[in-house]
């Protein structure tokens, strides 16, 4: 009997899965998984739970799937109009923590690979991989999955994540690629002193300001083909300073630098470096930079893998999909080292919001698409 994807996305909420809590998730999916035929693993690292499933051959041709169960926090429980965990439907809409982002989605493809292995067994290899790290550090999720399969010998020739990728209806677009994420912390260190005598000290925030002005004023670059121009944002200035009358020794600045593939981690700390070395020898101020990498920047190029998934969405939703780098970071930036990596899910209105929520129907749909793709890819 197939399953129903809806119905599994209520019992996936009713698991109080924020991270790294695995709230009886991967569990439930495990169980189900295994019934099917399915070859289970827990991948645990770290106190991070993590399940890997094939159907089929190992080393065999294969497609992947990747989601993750873990929610973020649900936050105030009075402001929800149902418990965040219930999984309640009401009128053909499921509500609660992961109703979106994304436990419909992992139900989505469960359900259809299951259904699919069962009904019409294919000539090579069904991969899951479902994480409880995505919504945290993202050190011990997918990653630590990827090292499993390296040195057990498992693969993926190519891979679907399953977040979502559509702004408001079904099918209107497909992630290729995201911009690489990069956090700097800036601090500038000079000398303390009296504001009436500012010839005995030297203030950090004036070069420090200047050094943020020309940061913001300076365009990355234009954009590429399948980019949008990189954008470099503050997100944080503190001092500290509760005096008036004192000119503070030192203030710190947080820039976020969210760039396409014409940069790398590596050039862009660069030049966060030399611009600060600049300032420093210019004004005596002293400049420390720590920078954080997220991710690169990645893109799938567009060919048959791509073609066929946005082939397989764009007839079962009527409309033809754009391919996209749009949006923040997902688990795709590590999956494309192994191999092709897309995204797509479902409308990502409600994600990480209070009173999160889906149409039932709309997980059914997907689920019905992951299907036609499997059948397609198989073929």
């Amino acid at each position: 009997m197939p399953i129903d994807a809806a119905a599994l996305t209520a019992r996936l909420i009713r698991c109080p899965s924020v991270t790294p809590d695995e709230g009886g998730a991967l569990v439930l999916l495990q169980d189900m998984l295994e019934q099917a035929g399915f070859a289970c693993t827990r991948v645990d690292r770290a106190g991070t739970p993590n399940l890997f499933a094939r159907w089929g051959a190992r080393g065999a041709r294969g497609l992947g799937f990747n989601g993750h169960t873990d929610v973020v926090p649900p936050g105030d429980l009075a402001s929800w109009t149902h418990p965040p965990f219930s999984g309640v439907e009401i009128d053909g809409v499921i509500w609660g923590r992961g109703a979106t982002d994304m436990k419909s989605a992992v139900a989505a493809f469960v359900a259809a690979a299951i259904d699919f292995v069962t009904e019409t067994p294919p000539d090579g290899a069904v991969i899951l991989t479902i994480t409880g790290d995505e919504e945290g550090p993202g050190r011990d999720g997918t990653i630590a999955i990827l090292d499993w399969m390296a040195a057990q010998g498992e693969r993926m020739d190519a891979c679907i994540v399953g977040e979502p990728s559509n702004p408001s209806v079904m099918g209107e677009m497909i992630k290729i690629g995201r911009r690489g994420s990069l956090t700097a912390t800036i601090t500038a260190t000079g000398t303390q002193g009296h504001v009436a005598y500012p010839h005995k000290a030297l203030n950090p925030l004036h070069p420090l300001t200047r050094l943020l002005t020309q940061l913001v004023d300076t365009p990355l670059d234009q954009g590429t083909p399948h980019f949008q121009p990189s954008s470099l944002q503050i997100t944080s200035i503190d001092v500290g300073n509760r005096a008036t009358n004192v000119i503070p020794e030192r203030g710190r600045a947080v820039v976020n630098i969210r760039f396409n593939d014409s940069h790398s981690g590596d050039s862009l700390t660069a030049l966060l470096r030399e611009q600060a070395a600049a300032m420093e020898r210019e004004t005596g101020v002293r400049f420390e930079l720590d920078v954080a990498l997220t991710g690169e920047s990645f893109l799938t190029e567009p060919g048959p893998f791509v073609a066929l998934v946005r082939e397989v969405v764009a007839e079962c939703c009527g409309t033809e999909p754009v391919l996209s780098t749009s949006g923040g970071t997902s688990d795709a930036r590590f999956i494309k080292d192994v191999c092709p990596v897309v995204e797509f899910g479902l409308v990502g209105a409600y994600m990480h919001k209070v009173d999160e929520r889906v149409p039932a129907d709309q997980v059914r749909q997907l689920k019905d698409i992951y299907r036609a793709i499997l059948q397609r890819y198989f073929a």
